[in-house]
């Protein structure tokens, strides 16, 4: 299941590298993340009260989240597949998931 999301986030981010002349170098993908980590947390800070709304509704706000959750996840996806990582594999060692079945 993650392979797939993995391929879609790799195909996307590489159309938006093409088309925004941006090259995506192993430093790259950490640094990105990195940057979503602030905008996941900028995007917090604002719905819970501390950071300014900037006009918007707390739904707004709240779907700025998500959208932010959403990017964080795919730069993490990305990191892992450019770095030949076997995620799959590590979350079910670190987080003991088991089959289901």
């Amino acid at each position: 299941m993650l392979s797939q999301l993995m391929l879609q986030f790799e195909l996307a981010s590489q159309k938006y590298a093409r088309a925004n002349d941006i090259e995506r170098d192993p430093d790259w993908f950490l640094l990105k993340l990195q940057e979503e980590v602030g905008e996941v947390t900028q995007a917090w800070n604002r719905l819970s009260g501390r950071g300014r709304s900037k006009g918007k509704t707390p739904e707004e706000m709240r779907q700025d989240l998500a959208d932010e959750t959403a990017d964080l996840l795919g730069h993490v996806l990305l990191l892992a597949h450019n770095s030949g990582l076997d995620i799959e594999t590590s979350i079910k060692r670190k987080w003991r998931f088991e089959p289901v079945g």
